[in-house]
């Protein structure tokens, strides 16, 4: 077993709050938005065997087998298939959506050929993967996924009463859903000039004068952070959505998403491929951004737990891929025996739990800690007395 230490990513959409009290660490007054958990050369995980700190990916890399185990191995390749984070969003992020693994391996390949570098911002394809996800709410979670269908967002747009959103209202207007879709979200994100400066301002003058618990209070919390960013029209597009805690979402390839607010686990396929649609300062290559999306109305996937087994205690998200499995552990008395065939990283974020490994090694992790336990075999012991522990692991 190996203590991880993690990166925190102080994106500018971070809570100023949230990642600090989880880890018991003072604010320092900025941002802190993503906790990055694993084996992704962009920030991986470090951990220390008796001869200094390590990269993760750099041990893996060395030995695939013993960390992954031949099963992994074989079924994903020689590199940790997932990539788990504690997300904490004080204002909305970016609009967003990421692609299949066929559109990932031919964006990056084509981005290498131009000599973007790895680092560059405007980049959209940093690695060669693709990016589902899952996100568990720790507390009230807010955020915007998948799209309404064409006629319910032309009445939210319409119900605005802003002359510029008259083009974008007729497109959805159309008969194919997809079509629909597509056109309105191409003009919101190709508007340019004067025009579309007044018609961002008008909407977000508009949604201030709506009822502040109504339909439009996403919106128009959305509109006080990005006032002058067209990513407030295109979010009306989206489905608006709240996770109590305990409660989780998936999102394909293509599903457009923004979240809003709170805290949550996320987990996904070890990647960080992103394109984006708007509340952003950062690139928006619109014409990638078109070839990603799926314009298919879509609710919230909303994912409920499942109880693993006989014994109580481990809940399952189930999802309809291998490259990561979810589970929640809520312990109380009894102590759990971890199947140890597959690489998985174990974060606890309520109470203190303590693992014991076949040979007798223990560890404790405190809340905000986490462990990554190669896949050796041979099972571990897992107990509270009180804490709850999310538990990332495969599919094998």
């Amino acid at each position: 077993m190996d203590r991880l230490v993690n990166t925190v990513r102080p994106y500018a959409w971070g809570s100023l709050t949230a990642l600090p009290e989880l880890l018991g660490v003072e604010p320092t007054g900025e941002p802190q938005a993503e906790l990055w958990m694993g084996a992704h050369p962009g920030d991986p995980s470090r951990v220390d065997r008796g001869a200094g700190p390590r990269r993760l990916d750099e041990l893996i890399a060395a030995d695939p087998r013993g960390e992954l185990g031949a099963a992994s191995v074989a079924k994903f390749g020689p590199a940790l298939p997932f990539l788990f984070k504690v997300l904490a969003a004080g204002i909305p992020l970016s609009i967003q959506a990421h692609p299949t693994i066929s559109q990932a391996r031919a964006g990056f390949a084509a981005e290498n050929a131009l000599g973007i570098p790895l680092d560059a911002p405007e980049r959209s394809y940093r690695d060669d993967n693709h990016k589902p996800e899952m996100v568990c709410a720790l507390g009230e979670f807010e955020g915007l996924c998948g799209f309404r269908r064409p006629a319910d967002a032309a009445r939210l747009l319409a119900g605005l009463a802003v002359p510029g959103l008259a083009p974008v209202i007729a497109l959805l207007a159309a008969e194919d859903q997809s079509e629909a879709l597509r056109g309105a979200l191409a003009a919101v994100l190709t508007m340019d000039g004067e025009g579309a400066a007044r018609t961002v301002r008008e909407t977000v003058e508009a949604l201030g004068r709506t009822d502040p618990e109504g339909e439009y209070a996403p919106y128009t919390r959305i509109a006080k952070d990005f006032p002058e960013d067209r990513g407030v029209i295109a979010g009306m597009l989206l489905n608006h959505f709240r996770l109590h805690s305990g409660e989780a979402l998936y999102l394909g390839a293509g599903v457009p998403h923004a979240y809003l607010s709170g805290a949550c686990v996320e987990l996904q396929a070890n990647s960080d491929n992103v394109l984006r649609a708007g509340l952003t300062p950062k690139h928006i290559d619109v014409p990638e951004l078109l070839k990603v999306v799926v314009f298919e109305p879509c609710a919230p996937e909303l994912v409920h737990p499942r109880p693993v087994g006989a014994v109580p205690g481990e809940e399952l998200y189930p999802v309809p891929i291998d490259e990561f499995r979810l589970s929640r552990f809520t312990l109380a008395d009894t102590a759990y025996e971890i199947d140890g065939r597959t690489p998985q990283i174990l974060l606890c974020t309520e109470g203190t739990a303590h693992l014991t490994a076949a040979d007798g090694t223990a560890l404790t992790l405190a809340r905000g800690q986490s462990a990554f336990l190669p896949a050796t075999g041979a099972p571990t012991r897992l107990a509270g007395p009180a804490a709850t522990v999310f538990r990332a692991t495969v599919t094998l």
